[in-house]
């Protein structure tokens, strides 16, 4: 299988790595018999005594880091981790532990076509939804007695297979499974999508077929729920980074909104400013005009103010000109109107 590589750039608080102290008094150093053994899972060996295989737990050490790392990392690019295990020592901890990090799980019969044939698998799931809702609304108590019944079987059925998937509305991002002979058709409809797979690898199984193997007893319970607990700590840590990133992106965006809005808000302001600017130079410029006049009007001489009223008046007309822009015919030929004037009176 294809193994993705997953990178996050934001660098959450690392998980705590195992001791092998800790997996010592779990027994996950414990495999299966001797004349049990999958001759692939020879590199993970490290003695026989008994006639039982010994794992080597420095290697158990290093891989469980290792998957640890690519849940983490998956799940802070928003992945999700679909958690198996139908094995009734594993039964119990997949609940748990799914529900404590908030993902899916399977930890009854695995039905065929959860991954392949996810469209009807949906389907199911709305069924359970929809009855649900009935049963909350007291239907099935209206209900004549033997149809009640009916639909309740219905219900507990369906809650009993599907209740971990009750929520997941699209298929996982990434498989964790436990046992790997147990659930060799979930194994199989992971290969067939091609998602990633993390799982606990006992010596009777094939490591081969996984992307993330974790030697180790896959047949204790104390075993199990130290790695499964280990799988759903990387979980909400990938969630942690996650919710970080998202809060970084969210600060980021509005910092550049702020910045584009005051920029914006600067632009205006100039273009107010030049408009507001624009009449004071009018008025500037004509006030001059309007004082020259004034002070000859008030001089001594009578021809002189009739004059300078004469140019100021030229001005304006040039000036009301050059924006019309025509002059009028009475500005051209100002004789050929005062001739005109005697002609009417006659």
């Amino acid at each position: 299988m294809e193994q993705t590589k997953v990178e996050s750039p934001y660098k959450g608080p690392s998980i705590e790595p195992l001791s092998m102290k800790s997996l010592l008094e779990a027994g996950v150093h414990f495999g299966h018999q001797t004349k049990r053994w999958e001759p692939r899972m020879k590199q993970y060996i490290f003695t026989q005594r008994n006639g039982i295989h010994i794992i080597d737990l420095q290697q158990t050490l290093q891989l469980v880091q290792r998957a640890c790392r690519f849940v983490s990392d998956l799940v802070a690019n928003g992945g999700t981790i679909l958690f198996v295990g139908t094995k009734k020592q594993a039964q119990e901890i997949m609940v748990a532990e799914a529900n404590r990090c908030g993902m899916f799980y399977v930890n009854q019969r695995w039905l065929g076509g959860t991954l392949t044939n996810w469209q009807t698998i949906k389907g199911r799931i709305d069924q359970l939804n929809r009855l649900e809702e009935r049963e909350a609304r007291g239907e099935f108590s209206r209900l004549p007695k033997k149809e009640g019944l009916k639909l309740q079987d219905e219900l507990h059925r369906l809650r009993k297979y599907l209740s971990g998937l009750q929520f997941m509305r699209t298929p996982p991002t990434a498989v964790f499974l436990v046992d790997l002979e147990k659930e060799r058709i979930a194994v199989e409809e992971t290969i067939k999508m091609r998602l990633p797979t993390v799982a606990l690898v006992d010596t009777n199984c094939n490591p081969r077929i996984i992307d993330h193997p974790i030697p180790g007893n896959d047949d204790a319970i104390r075993s199990i729920k130290l790695i499964v607990g280990r799988i759903a700590d990387a979980v909400i840590d990938g969630q942690a980074r996650r919710k970080a990133s998202l809060e970084e992106d969210a600060k980021r965006l509005a910092e550049e909104l702020a910045a584009t809005a005051i920029g914006d808000f600067s632009q205006e302001g100039s273009v107010v400013g030049r408009v507001n600017e624009s009449p004071l130079e009018t008025e500037i410029k004509v006030e001059p005009v309007k004082a020259v006049v004034d002070e000859v009007e008030y001089g001594s001489d009578s021809v002189a103010p009739t004059e300078i009223r004469v140019e100021a008046s030229e001005e304006r007309a040039s000036q009301e000109s050059l924006h019309s822009g025509t002059f009028a015919e009475t500005d051209e030929h100002p004789e050929s109107t005062i001739k005109e004037e005697p002609s009417k009176d006659s």
